[in-house]
């Protein structure tokens, strides 16, 4: 059998089951539709605290056995989870310093969810206790596949036990009240500190004007670092709890893609393996979609996934919360296994009748029944799910490209004071990404320690931060040949977000060649423009003044001023090449530059295919699996290069031969 995320022997397929939500006698006909929709896999026991724990010292495991053994007795697999994402209401009444302050300094009530204090020794205490409590509990139960701790960790909290922790988390950091001075140059507006104590949390009290803008950079900065390290102590935690009864068990908890406040390239470090929850807007191109499942294996090292959550249909949280379209669900599916993941789940199994998500799609339906679109579009997919078998499973990606996504450099260039509002760190790594996914170029996302060597081409936009070793591992990577894009404000700080002396990029101005003297900061209305393979292109946001020290022009500003300098450069370095784009621009440019140097360093695509086609591969030893996903709302005609069998319609197709791939439609050629 392949190599598995968790005990396996088919792409998992089921989701989130909330069976304590409904009266027992409906659990049969609940297992009677769900086997009819092939449903093997259910998420069980997200958010029953308040049930398995009615008071401090009771536990009450009655209706959860029920259900343990309802799964069971059905042949489901099981991941289970903890519930510890909502305290009980009796834990917040005797305990109130265990409920979270907000960025304003309110002290919140009982309520919603992720409402637990990460630095509450309290719900510390009791959420490792239930988490340790249900491993010794289900510990013989062979049908168990995997632990989820909590749910969608998320949020921030700004009350004294959290102000505490900073202290403490910045003295482990720094050492000495000294060096946090320095770090922080808090001689700038007499924030010198002589004791820890002094030290408060950056909120709207203290150092922000708003949410998005400090006024101590480094201070809030620091903030990130911690609460994001505060949340993962929780997790960790929870996953030793849980690990101490059944070490054989892989632990998850489900993430939620390009999620600012929690640096999920620190957090995939401790989870056996990434699950994550896929609810894309209306406004969400293909690549953005296709972007956050390659950030979650990338968070993942490279390894294959689990898309934890998806709905069948809408989603309750969104503005306007419009239906799949028919035959959207399976494509969407498809590309999240394309993209690396070996479970498709959903959230929900069955809609509830209450509260913010009764809204929300689901196998079953409030009718109640399979006469649904809906379900049927389900099962119809579980059946090929279930058809595939392992056949896909364990398998991973081919890139030779690499794009470096590091959060504390989303988190400084956000926080950064200038040069202007709407420079907008994940903005510029999806220009450079949906470039590439336009081509369908294989794409790694990694983080700036991963290792390089085993990429042609790394790609870093909006670099600002480089970190202690960061500079050595790209200088290393370029010398040996590799082929390194950077582009504006990068080089510009340390970790502390203190300016590198001696001109920008920095560190990285070797290996660029180039010397940024100035950098013009334009408003959304104002454009320059450039000429770059014959074709113009505008260029905005900010446009940098470079002076050549070894790089050679690859194209020049056409305005102002500065019309005539270089824009943007190449420089050879060692034996690899280095380029700087100094501003930043439109669509057509980014897809022209990345298929440029792409055909330079001959990376090919996954394949050749019509507008609106995604080519995704993925690889298990010599066998390759190409999966073709038609976006587009009319068929595509896709000529086939390299011999194969489509998985789905189980057709032959040898080389030359044309496939038609309906509007909405999937093909997995296994060659």
């Amino acid at each position: 059998m392949p190599t598995t995320v968790w005990n396996h022997n088919k792409i998992a397929y089921g989701g989130d089951y909330n069976p304590e939500q409904w009266p027992e006698e409906t659990w049969a006909e609940d297992m009677r539709l769900l086997k009819l929709a092939h449903i093997d896999t259910l998420t069980l026991n997200v958010f029953s605290w308040a049930m398995l724990q009615p008071s401090e010292e009771e536990y009450n495991f009655e209706k959860l056995d029920k259900i343990m053994d309802l799964a069971r007795s059905n042949d489901m697999k099981v991941c289970l989870a903890t519930s510890t994402a909502a305290h009980p209401a009796w834990m917040a009444r005797k305990y109130p310093e265990i409920l979270r302050t907000s960025f304003h300094g309110i002290k919140r009530k009982f309520g919603a969810r992720h409402n637990s204090c990460p630095n509450s020794a309290i719900y510390r205490k009791y959420s490792v206790k239930l988490a340790e409590t249900l491993a010794e509990r289900y510990k013989g139960y062979d049908n168990i596949i995997a632990w989820h701790i909590s749910n969608e960790y998320g949020g921030e909290c700004y009350c004294e036990n959290c102000e505490k922790a900073f202290r403490v988390w910045l003295k482990k950091r720094y050492q000495t009240i000294g060096n946090l001075n320095r770090a922080w140059n808090t001689a700038f507006w007499g924030h010198t500190f002589y004791d820890w104590e002094e030290i408060v949390l950056p909120d709207a009290r203290s150092e922000h004007i708003d949410e998005d803008r400090t006024v101590a950079q480094a201070i809030s900065l620091d903030y990130r670092r911690f609460n994001s390290d505060s949340i993962l102590d929780c997790f960790r935690l929870e996953y030793d709890a849980v690990k101490k009864h059944t070490p054989e068990l892989p632990v998850t908890t489900n993430l939620m893609g390009a999620y600012k406040p929690l640096d999920y390239m620190k957090w995939g470090k401790y989870m056996d393996f990434i699950s994550w929850d896929n609810y894309p807007s209306m406004e969400d191109s293909v690549s953005q979609i296709a972007f956050h499942h390659d950030l979650m294996r990338g968070v993942g090292e490279g390894k294959p996934f689990i898309l934890m959550e998806q709905t069948p249909s809408q989603q309750n949280w969104q503005p306007f919360n419009a239906l799949k379209r028919p035959g959207v669900m399976r494509l969407w599916s498809y590309q999240a296994v394309a993209h690396g993941s070996d479970g498709v789940l959903f959230f929900q199994m069955k809609r509830s009748i209450g509260s913010c998500e009764k809204y929300h799609g689901a196998v079953i339906a409030h009718a109640g029944h399979e006469n649904t679109r809906v379900f049927r579009e389900v099962a119809a997919l579980g059946e090929e799910l279930k058809a595939l078998g392992d056949e896909i499973l364990g398998s991973t990606g081919t890139a030779k490209t690499a794009l470096i996504m590091d959060w504390e450099n989303w988190w400084a260039v956000d926080y950064s004071s200038g040069p202007n509002v709407s420079l907008k760190y994940q903005k510029e790594i999806m220009a450079y990404y949906s470039a590439l996914h336009k081509h369908n170029i294989p794409v790694d996302i990694i983080s700036e320690d991963a290792d390089l060597s085993q990429y042609e081409l790394v790609i870093a936009p909006v670099l600002y931060m480089t970190r202690p070793g960061v500079d050595e591992r790209i200088r290393t990577f370029v010398q040996q040949g590799g082929t390194f894009v950077t582009t504006y404000f990068s080089g510009y700080v340390d970790e502390s977000d203190l300016v590198i002396l001696g001109g920008y990029p920095g560190k990285l101005r070797d290996i660029l060649g180039v010397w940024v003297e100035e950098s013009d900061s334009l408003p959304d209305y104002k454009k320059n423009r450039f000429c770059y393979q014959g074709q113009d292109y505008e260029a905005g946001i900010l446009c940098d003044l470079m002076v050549l020290e070894g790089a050679e022009c690859l194209a020049s500003y056409q305005e102002d001023f500065y019309a005539d300098t270089p824009v943007i450069t190449r420089h050879s370095f060692g034996e690899g090449k280095a380029y700087y784009v100094g501003t930043h621009s439109e669509a057509s440019f980014y897809e022209n530059f990345m298929a440029d140097i792409c055909k330079q360093q001959q990376i090919e695509p996954a394949a050749h295919v019509p507008d609106g086609v995604e080519a995704v591969k993925r690889v298990r030893g010599a066998q390759e699996y190409l999966f073709l996903l038609n976006h587009g709302d009319t068929s595509a005609d896709i000529t086939i290069t390299e011999a194969g069998k489509d998985l789905l319609a189980e057709k032959d197709y040898q080389k030359g031969d044309t496939l038609t791939l309906p509007a909405k439609g999937v093909a997995i050629l296994k060659n």
